[in-house]
């Protein structure tokens, strides 16, 4: 379909996806009517670009794949809207309806947070997210999805879970599930490993009249000529040594 062509239906279910990456892809072709595997990495960041084309697939929104001359004579993958007509508008508008009822109980039970920094703010700024990457997990075709395989992230925890993901044995080889359930990106409030590596982290935020703790932290961790991450690591080790 050209661009400038789409229904005025298609394009508001487009413009109700928030998600920075799969909005960054979706916005790009409704402006230029495709975007490509060089666009994706070199104009927004992005060095999976099927990755971010997957975000948009993954709200219902069909997108096919083209070859077109990249900037140095050679094909590169570009992607287009797949087919749009009206037969498509109950489907997409239900799997929009399915983010929807996703987002509302995990606010619910968890609170407007992110499951990784533990962030409160606006629902409109938690980005959904399968806490298995899909290209590991995928999904069940035509079954209801389990409400829990999926957590609410903020753009920068959904930004550093699918660079450390991307760059994990187990997403370019081994596809093994089970290997992503003990995963901290997965559950960070119980795991065995960050991306196979043994790794432990704890991400500390404070907020509201905590920022007046912090300062303090951050002036003391400088008179003692340390960062504050291992200022903290130091305050903790002496913690534990007087607790045994």
């Amino acid at each position: 379909m050209a661009k400038g062509k789409y229904p005025k239906e298609f394009v508001e279910l487009c413009k109700s996806v928030t998600g920075k990456r799969p909005k960054t892809v979706i916005d790009h072709i409704l402006k230029h009517g495709y975007i490509t595997t060089e666009e994706l990495k070199e104009k927004y960041g992005y060095n999976h670009p099927p990755r971010a084309v997957r975000d948009v697939r993954e709200h219902g929104i069909p997108v096919e794949t083209f070859r077109v001359k990249g900037s140095d004579g050679r094909k590169i993958a570009a992607y287009r809207f797949g087919e749009i007509s009206t037969k498509h508008f109950s489907r997409l508008s239900g799997r929009t309806g399915l983010s929807k009822k996703i987002r509302e109980y995990l606010i619910e039970k968890y609170g407007s947070k992110c499951f990784i920094y533990l962030e409160e703010m606006s629902s409109n700024q938690l980005q959904i997210d399968h806490r298995v990457p899909y290209e590991v997990g995928g999904d069940v075709e035509g079954a209801d999805p389990n409400m829990e395989d999926f957590m609410l992230l903020s753009g920068s925890a959904n930004r550093a879970k699918s660079w450390s993901c991307e760059h994990c044995e187990n997403w370019r080889t081994l596809k093994d599930k089970k290997i992503c359930l003990s995963c901290y990106w997965a559950y960070p409030e119980e795991y065995s490993h960050i991306a196979m590596k043994q790794i432990r982290r704890i991400d500390l935020l404070w907020q509201g009249k905590e920022v007046e703790q912090y300062e303090k932290l951050k002036a003391d961790a400088k008179k003692a000529e340390q960062t504050v991450p291992e200022f903290v690591k130091k305050l903790i080790e002496k913690a534990i040594l007087r607790n045994r």
